[in-house]
């Protein structure tokens, strides 16, 4: 279970990541779109998460520091959790961003906030899980620990 959520993570997060690299400067308007961060601060933020997320996930995939990656994951997870609540509280329709480029959505955002929130939430109980069970095949974390303990 530990090596499956480890890998869906990483799945998670580099496809992410890459899509909003190839359009940093998107990135940065679907972060003002949201109205949380000073707009001068949304382009800062828009080119450093995509970035995180991908380095995240190359973490992930060779399962080094597995462990605090699946703490930062987490941490990532809560934030997106709590920006598209507070969206969706404050009756603003626009597209999360999440895997695309996102936007102004002009209907029917309200059921599409309750889905990227429940699918967020999925990704956090995997990183929670990761968490707490870090050790998993395939890891570099097995070789750094293991020779730690020699």
């Amino acid at each position: 279970m530990g090596t499956a959520a480890r890998i869906f993570l990483a799945a998670i997060l580099g496809y992410a990541g890459l899509v909003k690299i190839q359009d940093l400067t998107e990135a940065g308007r679907t972060v003002a779109l949201y109205q949380i961060v000073p707009e001068g601060y949304a382009q800062l933020v828009g080119g450093v998460v995509p970035l995180v997320e991908v380095a995240l996930a190359l973490l992930l995939v060779i399962g080094l520091a597995t462990r605090a990656v699946a703490a930062a994951a987490g941490v990532l997870m809560t934030v997106y959790i709590a920006a598209i609540t507070s969206v969706w509280v404050r009756g603003l329709s626009i597209d999360c961003g999440c895997f695309s480029s996102g936007g102004i959505v002009t209907s029917g955002a309200e059921r599409g906030y309750a889905i990227d929130i429940a699918r967020d939430l999925v990704f956090l109980g995997a990183a929670v899980f990761l968490y707490r069970n870090p050790r998993t095949r395939y890891a570099l974390d097995h070789w750094a620990l293991d020779s730690k303990e020699r």
